[in-house]
């Protein structure tokens, strides 16, 4: 279970990057370009990373949660991958702008980064509905008994 531990860094390092990326647009220094290119980046690599310890932790809980949660964590998956992938653009964007020294195209990855940054907390929320609703990953919420369509007549009484 690495996901817990990355999806941590994967919500809060695009929301610094965005803080830092508001501060060089009010101040724009060579030194503030440099610092939240290096954020972007790092960002970029713990969304990548959140997405795959994500993918195999979802991998294991999937048949566990019921037709909802499934249909949730699905969702989950493709909205990750999706900022994953923004995320990476946005710092391959602000990595080029800050090379070259080009002022507008680091306002464009700026622009991206909000978008990730308000993806990542609706992303964060979906992961903690599957957590805390639909026992994603939670030792004996459900154990399996969510995915049946009536977990009544399964359950062993003890005479």
């Amino acid at each position: 279970m690495l996901h817990p531990a990355m999806a941590h860094f994967a919500v809060s390092l695009p929301i610094i990057s965005l803080i830092l990326g508001a501060a060089y647009l009010y101040k724009p220094t060579e030194l503030m370009s440099k610092i939240s290119t290096r954020f972007f980046v790092f960002a970029a690599i713990f969304l990548v990373a959140a997405f795959f310890s994500g993918k195999h932790d979802g991998g294991e809980v999937y048949m566990f949660i019921s037709g909802e949660g499934q249909k949730l964590l699905v969702q989950h998956k493709n909205l990750g991958i999706f900022l994953a992938i923004t995320m990476g653009i946005a710092a391959l964007v602000k990595f080029y702008g800050c090379k070259k020294k080009n002022f507008k195209i680091e306002i464009f990855s700026i622009i991206l980064v909000a978008i990730v940054a308000g993806g990542v907390l609706y992303q964060g929320k979906m992961g903690g509905e599957l957590t805390y609703t639909y026992g994603a990953h939670v030792e004996k919420h459900s154990d399996g008994m969510d995915c049946l369509d009536d977990p009544e007549e399964f359950i062993v009484q003890d005479d």
